[in-house]
């Protein structure tokens, strides 16, 4: 059954028990459904002065801000910072568009840090599903983007990638800080479901990328790497790895890994047998990136360590990142049906959080 079961419903659904598929699958329904109520939503005309941007957020609610910070690098006009901790840096202020984002809402580093901004003048605006930042923001009278959660059955904000990404693409769109387009949204949500076809369950193993990686995974810690518009993705899949497979992975970013990680390849000697390289190439990196690539993967071979090697086949930068997103949710989706365990339940955080409140 173990060779088979990814192509096999089923039994997958046995073990998939907070219908974690169910999310994958709607994950262009949620970029639907969040783009109706982002339309709603009314922000103030002095946001779009801001001259930096900074995203509140833990784990898979800072997802977004990964991706549109590499995927539209040539874009965004003023600098954005990703903050993954309790305290402001010292730059905030006026000028200063924070974002904090949590999907639960209850999130406490983001909640703290965005008291913080207010006490610092900056432009607040918030995106969650409710909870302790949507009161605060209401009562505040800053703008924030409630969503509904009805396409995410798993209920895992790792899952709810349509809502965290595109939903500050809206967000940064209203601000008028980055143009986002219908026909842009239209595009993601066709890319996302084409590429649900293309890497879901009912696309057989022999057919299927995703699949194929899961079986190459075995016991192996993972390491993604990627360039340009694809870093993000990177952070994507390591993240979901972590939480819904429970595996060691972690990612790396081209052409920095070439200064330093290529003589890393040589010690412990178990690297060949506990390290699996994944790497996302493309068309549309700069040509010397394109180079690295090739050069990176004798290294790889010369150490004995194995690679699979990902070139994206999306039109553009967005379909890209699209298809990457999509490639790596599944593959760690199967990797967790392949050991036999639930995607959805993460314990070890649970605990943790737990303990935090004592």
């Amino acid at each position: 059954m173990a060779n088979t079961i990814l192509d096999n419903i089923e039994e997958i659904k046995k073990l998939d028990v907070q219908n974690m598929l169910g999310s994958l699958q709607l994950l262009s329904q949620q970029v639907e459904q969040i783009w109706a109520q982002a339309k709603k939503l009314k922000i103030p005309f002095s946001y779009g002065k801001a001259k930096n941007i900074i995203v509140l957020g833990m784990g898979g609610s800072t997802l977004g801000a990964h991706v549109f910070k590499t995927l539209f690098k040539n874009k965004l006009t003023v600098p954005v910072e990703i903050l993954n901790d309790y305290d402001l840096p010292a730059f905030v202020g006026r000028d200063s568009l924070v974002i904090a984002s949590s999907y639960s809402g209850g999130t406490e580093e983001p909640l703290n840090a965005v008291k913080q901004a207010r006490q610092k003048g900056a432009k607040i605006v918030g995106i969650c599903a409710g909870g302790k930042l949507a009161d605060w923001c209401l009562a505040n009278h800053y703008p924030v983007l409630i969503f509904d959660t009805d396409n995410n059955p798993s209920q895992q904000p790792r899952m709810g990638l349509g809502y965290s990404i595109v939903g500050q693409l809206l967000l940064l769109n209203q601000v008028g800080i980055l143009k986002i387009s219908a026909k842009n949204i239209k595009e993601i949500i066709k890319y996302l479901s084409f590429y649900d076809q293309q890497f879901g369950v009912s696309n057989q193993g022999i057919d299927n990328l995703a699949k194929q990686l899961a079986r190459q995974i075995e016991s192996r810690c993972v390491w993604y790497v990627a360039s340009e518009h694809l870093t993000g993705n990177a952070h994507v899949g390591a993240n979901q790895l972590n939480e819904n497979a429970k595996r060691f992975a972690g990612y790396f970013v081209l052409p920095e890994l070439n200064h330093h990680l290529l003589e890393g390849m040589q010690n412990p000697q178990s690297n060949a047998q506990n390290l699996l390289f994944v790497l996302f190439e493309s068309k549309f990196y700069h040509s010397r990136n394109q180079k690295r690539y090739q050069i990176t993967k004798q290294v790889l071979d010369k150490n004995g360590i194995q690679h699979f090697d990902y070139v994206g086949a999306g039109k553009n930068r967005l379909a890209q990142v699209c298809e990457i997103l999509v490639f790596t949710s599944y593959v760690s989706f199967y990797t967790a049906i392949l050991e036999g365990i639930d995607p959805s339940p993460i314990p070890f955080v649970n605990y943790f959080k737990e303990q935090m409140k004592t």
